[in-house]
């Protein structure tokens, strides 16, 4: 499916830094109405970027965030991103304060945040979707060729909302290789000759994209929770059974702990047997959530209770239609997904064997079957041609981007990076509380100290 990128060398170059306009920085920042504030303490500006980067005529508004560097400390700029596609950015410098504020991390770089083109407080997207589409990247779990049918028209009709919206002119340019070339522009926008760069989740797919796209302009780049190299397509979507198969026995061994307070079993194995028995009563919603809590072990008190019967925390005002409209345009436009119903059908029941817990919902059909545009440009191949200046930092049990994944990205990239799997569960290393992941992704980032070769810890 990975096409090889065709060299556009007009659109991947930049004209000299010194005839880019500059950022003007205020504040207060937006706040996405959350109270307090996730953005408060930070800087904010607004620049003009081309929608189509073949015509760049026609620009949207990119809004960005900074944390400044402590003054006589700078060493550059670290561009973060959070993943998704379709998280907003601009709170990742305050967050990084306060994760690792006394690390000296955020004094040595100016800390960049930016809500990636189509989401939040940079130009939107839609695509109209009600609180029931807007969980249509992954299909429910089917248990049969009539549900995967049945998922199908519904996937359908998001497809066609999609391709109808009011900001229909804009979807076709939503992909993951012209928010690269977003952050090359915030890059020569700041009048900088490199970036360092953080990612997580599918930040790590753009952060390999900008890596791969624009090796000489990389300074530090780190990858967090990776995904394999041909980032969020059909193979990625299906890996998420693997996921819940590496990383369920955590939950299950954490439960049977406390079964005198949750009582749901009082081994792994009675574990695993609730759930079947829930799954069973629940339907498919309860796979989902359950998912969802595997991502961290601070969800697992939540996820015990809601296994037990207590109600699940309404969605919070970033779950909306942006979002989720967003993430289906970025993924269905970065690479080519079967049309045929068939190939589904099949999915579904070869994934009931492999991974019969959450497979049949990770092989389902998604609107990317039914997309209602042609692809632009050919994926981004990620490769190893560039300086050595790539680290991969995975958890062994992550349930959204699982190991193999992380190895397929390792391979793709050869010598230019380092990989150091942690013997941890949960989605982010950075992001947890894991002291020896941590301190990797700090000393490299911070003091240069980039691994001799792959590790674990």
């Amino acid at each position: 499916m990975l096409k090889t990128l065709i060299a556009l060398t007009f659109l991947l170059s930049a004209p000299p830094a010194d005839a880019a306009p500059r950022l003007q920085w205020t504040t207060p920042c937006p706040d996405y109405g959350l109270s307090p504030s996730p953005t408060a303490g930070l800087q904010c500006a607004t620049l003009r970027v081309p929608l189509d980067y073949a015509h760049p005529d026609r620009t949207i508004e990119l809004t960005v965030s900074r944390h400044a560097a402590a003054p006589g400390k700078k060493r550059g700029v670290l561009l973060m991103n959070p993943g998704g596609p379709g998280s907003p950015g601009l709170a990742m410098p305050a967050q990084l304060v306060q994760r690792v504020g006394g690390s000296g991390l955020p004094d040595a770089y100016d800390v960049i945040g930016f809500d990636p083109r189509g989401t939040g407080y940079s130009t939107p997207v839609t695509c109209d979707l009600t609180p029931d589409q807007r969980g249509a990247v992954l299909g429910p779990y089917a248990n049969g060729p009539r549900d995967v049918a049945a998922t199908a028209a519904k996937a359908r009709v998001v497809a066609e909302q999609c391709g109808r919206a009011s900001t229909k002119d804009l979807l076709p340019h939503m992909t993951t290789a012209n928010t690269a070339r977003d952050l090359d522009r915030i890059r020569e926008t700041l009048g900088e000759k490199k970036i360092s760069y953080y990612g997580v989740s599918y930040g790590s797919y753009l952060g390999a994209a900008y890596a791969s796209m624009f090796p000489g302009r990389t300074d530090r780049i780190v990858l967090d929770s990776v995904l394999g190299p041909r980032g969020l397509d059909v193979r990625a979507n299906q890996r998420f059974a693997e996921g819940f198969d590496d990383r369920f026995p955590d939950f299950a061994a954490w439960a049977a702990q406390r079964d005198d307070v949750y009582h749901l079993g009082r081994t792994p194995a009675a574990v695993t047997a609730k759930f079947s028995e829930l799954a069973a009563v629940r339907g498919p919603e309860f796979r989902a959530n359950t998912w969802n809590g595997l991502y961290d072990d601070a969800f697992f008190p939540a996820l015990a209770r809601d296994w037990a019967g207590t109600a699940r925390a309404a969605a919070g005002p970033l779950d909306g239609d942006n979002h989720a409209a967003l993430q289906l345009q970025v993924i269905c436009n970065d690479s080519g997904w079967p049309e045929s119903l068939g190939f589904y059908q099949r999915a579904v029941e070869e994934h009931r064997r492999l991974h019969p817990m959450f497979g049949p919902a990770a092989a389902n059909v998604n609107p990317c079957a039914f997309w209602p545009v042609e692809r632009a440009e050919p994926p981004v191949r990620i490769g190893g041609r560039g300086p050595a200046n790539i680290l991969l930092v995975q958890n062994r049990r992550d349930p959204a981007t699982p190991l193999s994944g992380a190895h397929e990205t390792r391979a793709a990239f050869g010598a230019r990076a380092r990989m150091v799997t942690v013997d941890a569960g949960g989605h982010g290393v950075l992001t947890r509380e894991n002291a020896c992941g941590n301190a990797v992704v700090l000393g490299y980032l911070r003091d240069g100290a980039f691994p001799a070769a792959d590790g674990s810890c």
